[in-house]
């Protein structure tokens, strides 16, 4: 096969619409089989697929690329923006197809995420975007994981075809408030963002029904949806931001609500300024206290109130909420609910767990939840086996506070290097420490 000229122009068009998708986090895949009948490239196990995570967490086992960075839209907040002076390119489809085919088939991806400006109108991408999955699908019968963006504003119908061959879609929420859409999105609304999601889950429900009377029938989105909310372009209370995201797991049965730091890279008035750094601490404590969310049993309105409205700093979600709820603590491990377990520091989904199974034969002590999993470190504050604590503490939160403080949190890779600046990926990127390299021959191998 013959390497690709430096100035080709789909080589150029690869650099311009990678390096523009990176700003967008809601891309991780989920568990789906789709099977491909002995036939054609690819597939998506049960499991869900193999991912490598790059240090600022974005996926990188999916080639991520917008079909356009074109767009009609002048959102304050985007890079692609259509007042902003950027190279812009634009995918046929029949070109990502041939990047997805040759990518998967050197093993450097494992499925692909596709997003999009808008170009020309919504409708017109759309069909692009459905044009571009049915050629994968059908014609290259490509079998692996597709992720696609749903466009707001695009005919229902498009929507309903793309979601029969994607296997997740999302549609960004891009800011926590409608105040905030209207202030720096003028061209979008609410409504406008929440009817494709709201579309994509009566399609899902609808679906699950039919497979049940027929089982052969084709699925529909069957990794669910997600949404993304940008965190710092707008004065937003991180209680605001928490209480849309459960409001929108308990309306739209979302799958996933991703929270994008913000990157400032436009100069606007309305806007922090260009060197304010992304809010990367800000963003790992929704992220946990998502997982709160939906996983612990906790409620927005437990973890945050509109009188104490940020997360704390030095510590997680969880260890804030028990330090200002010590009445309910300490719990014994032999005789608390499942529930309950959950709400102790140190203790995860799968500690709680084996700790109703273990204690159905015996009575647990501090060295059984040890081999068990629980993380003592936090847990022993919180907790006591047969009535007594591992050992003597001063039972009040400035104490606790301070042991806690001591074990000093292990922070993600991107919060403990945003001191020396923030780093976004690019396909191109060629930083080491495991994180995905495609030297430039192959790259051009690829998109013959």
């Amino acid at each position: 096969m013959e390497y690709m000229a430096p100035e080709d122009p789909l080589q150029k068009k690869l650099m311009i619409l990678a390096d523009a998708a990176k700003y967008d986090v809601a891309c991780t895949s989920s568990g789906v089989d789709r099977e491909s009948g002995g036939k054609g490239m690819g597939n998506s196990r049960a499991c869900g697929i193999c991912h490598s995570f790059a240090s600022d967490g974005r996926c990188i086992s999916l080639l991520k690329i917008l079909l356009s960075n074109d767009c009609i839209y002048d959102c304050k907040y985007c890079k692609n923006r259509l007042s902003n002076d950027v190279p812009r390119a634009t995918f046929t489809p029949e070109e990502i197809c041939r990047l997805t085919m040759g990518f998967y088939r050197r093993n450097y991806i494992e499925g692909l995420f596709l997003s999009s400006g808008v170009v020309k109108n919504p409708h017109y991408t759309m069909e692009l975007i459905l044009e571009t999955l049915h050629l994968l699908r059908d014609k290259y019968q490509f079998h692996g994981y597709i992720h696609v963006k749903s466009i707001p504003g695009a005919d229902e119908e498009l929507i309903r075809r793309a979601g029969f061959y994607a296997d997740r879609m999302s549609c960004n929420l891009e800011l926590p408030t409608a105040e905030g859409l209207k202030k720096l999105a003028p061209n979008k609304d609410r409504k406008m963002i929440l009817k494709p999601l709201r579309q994509v889950q009566k399609g899902i429900l609808e679906n699950k029904e039919e497979l049940m009377v027929y089982r052969h029938a084709p699925k529909f989105v069957p990794a669910g949806q997600s949404t993304q909310v940008m965190v710092g372009a707008t004065p937003e209370s991180d209680y605001q931001i928490i209480s849309v995201a459960e409001a929108l797991y308990k309306k739209f049965a979302l799958r996933r609500v991703f929270y994008s730091a913000y990157i400032a890279v436009n100069e606007d008035n309305l806007l922090p300024s260009v060197d304010t750094k992304p809010p990367l601490l800000r963003e790992h404590r929704l992220y946990q206290a998502d997982w709160l969310l939906r996983y612990y049993g906790f409620r927005a309105d437990e973890l945050l109130s509109e009188q104490h409205d940020s997360f704390n700093i030095a510590l997680d979600p969880k260890c804030d909420w028990a330090l200002r709820n010590l009445d309910q603590f300490p719990v014994e491990v032999n005789r608390a609910s499942y529930e309950m377990l959950l709400r102790v520091p140190g203790i995860g989904v799968t500690g709680a767990r084996r700790i109703c199974q273990a204690r159905r034969h015996t009575t647990l002590n501090f060295n059984d939840l040890k081999r068990i999993g629980v993380v003592l470190k936090r847990a022993v504050y919180f907790i006591t086996c047969s009535g007594k604590m591992m050992y003597r503490i001063n039972f009040n939160e400035d104490s606790i506070t301070r042991n806690l403080l001591s074990v000093h949190e292990r922070l993600p890779i991107e919060v403990r290097e945003s001191v020396s600046g923030y780093h976004q990926l690019s396909l191109f990127d060629d930083r080491q420490a495991g994180q995905w390299q495609i030297p430039l021959p192959a790259l051009r191998e690829v998109v013959v």
